[in-house]
């Protein structure tokens, strides 16, 4: 075409319509980018706290439980390291606490909305503006559905999406963020997507005796957060504050023994709880160090590529090379319960106790918050001022099957301190 041009002697100008072209058909043919514009997590009223001393003597008070359960998950919370300001809904307030599904009902309202409230009034976007919603909570499903609640609260549009996540477990925040992705890849026009990521507790008390189902009451507590996802970089009146630059998902769900290791069932009384087995450290090790084997070569430079090669081509003392993941990323973030666990993932990638202080407050603070505890974390280091523009944040997110997803954000702007405290103000 240009040999054509410059023959028949045409004006300059339009030796540039073969470049336009190009350009035009690749920006055509590309995938859209995908950004946070912002996200809002909810801070429960601190009439809803659940210091441990009221956690144990409410626990003396329930007829459901003997000496021996109490003195159990007594134990188990006084050593975890967790505060006195984590929170319960208000029917796990009772005595003997309600779980019926009003109850479940009434606590999705109060997650949701004071959560997407807030996220609407930092962002300027309208409900009505949006294209897409996902819920994921593990533990209840509801019918009308989670995200249908939403839907209609806020009186969306008739053609907007919802999809509802459920037994996906902790690893379920970026599995919303991976289906926003997805939908959003495919517009072209600017759009947004809802993910929200929560846990019910109404309905997931264990009144049993057996140790292994009660640990969940013991760690997980109320928690909300919501994240405005869209495909445009300069999005209205909003801009961007980080850009995902990747997103990984795996699972060990092939193996019996890592898919048994947490699960839904009935004790020998009849009694649903969700049951966690001795052994689940070691499959998190496992699957965490598979997940690493896939996200490393994705996202660490060549000179810890090469290293972590050598290591194994030049291996005579059998120890394995680790590589260094602060060189990838500034941030990291992941849901847990108890110090000690917390303390061992971080140290597995490189992390000191000082650099895992987001993931230990948020533990401390508000309890193990299932999938909406990563977007806590990135709040507390957002209200202190430790996330700059550059700066990479890894979420790491462990859930049943078992799975292990990730995503790296990188912060495209700078932001206030003050504007930006949210559930740590």
């Amino acid at each position: 075409m240009q040999t054509t041009f410059f023959f028949f002697n045409y004006h300059p100008i339009y030796h540039l319509i073969p470049m336009s072209l190009a350009l035009l058909f690749h920006r055509l043919l590309s995938p859209s980018q995908t950004y946070i514009i912002d996200f809002s997590c909810l801070k429960p009223p601190k009439s809803l706290r659940v210091p441990v001393s009221m956690f144990h003597e409410h626990l003396c008070l329930m007829k459901c439980f003997d000496k021996e359960s109490v003195s159990f998950m007594t134990k188990v919370v006084t050593s975890s390291g967790m505060g006195n300001e984590t929170c319960f809904p208000p029917s796990l307030h009772l005595i003997p606490p309600s779980s019926k599904h009003e109850d479940a009902i009434q606590e999705s309202h109060m997650l949701f909305f004071p959560t997407l409230d807030e996220l609407f009034a930092k962002t300027k976007v309208l409900p009505r503006e949006i294209d897409l919603v996902v819920v994921n909570c593990s533990g209840f499903c509801a019918s009308p559905s989670l995200s249908s609640i939403i839907v209609n609260h806020y009186d969306m549009r008739s053609d907007v999406k919802s999809y509802n996540i459920s037994g996906m477990g902790c690893g379920a925040g970026v599995i919303g963020v991976d289906i926003a992705k997805g939908f959003l890849e495919k517009r072209r026009a600017r759009s947004y997507a809802l993910v929200i990521s929560t846990e019910i507790l109404s309905t997931g008390w264990y009144r049993g005796k057996d140790t292994h189902k009660l640990v969940l009451n013991c760690f997980f507590r109320m928690g909300c957060a919501a994240a405005l996802v869209t495909n445009h970089g300069k999005a209205g009146t909003s801009q961007p504050k980080y850009h995902l630059r990747h997103l990984l998902r795996t699972q060990h769900t092939f193996d019996d023994i890592a898919y048994h290791v947490a699960s839904l069932e009935e004790d020998d009384e009849g009694i649903t709880g969700f049951s966690i087995e001795r052994h689940v450290a070691n499959v998190v090790s496992d699957l965490l160090r598979s997940h690493l084997k896939y996200l490393g070569p994705i996202i660490l430079p060549w000179e810890e590529k090469i290293r972590y090669i050598m290591s194994h081509i030049f291996n005579d003392d059998g120890i394995e090379y680790v590589p260094d993941f602060k060189k990838a990323v500034t941030h990291l973030c992941f849901p847990s319960s108890g110090m000690q666990l917390i303390k061992r993932v971080g140290k597995g990638l490189g992390f000191d106790e000082e650099e895992l202080e987001a993931v230990l407050a948020t533990f401390r603070r508000y309890g193990n918050q299932s999938s909406a505890s990563i977007w806590y974390q990135m709040a507390y280091s957002e209200a202190r001022g430790k996330i700059k523009k550059g700066d990479k944040v890894l979420q790491l997110g462990l859930g049943s099957g078992p799975k292990c997803n990730s995503l790296v954000l990188e912060c495209v702007r700078d932001f206030d301190r003050e504007e930006n405290s949210g559930p740590w103000g």
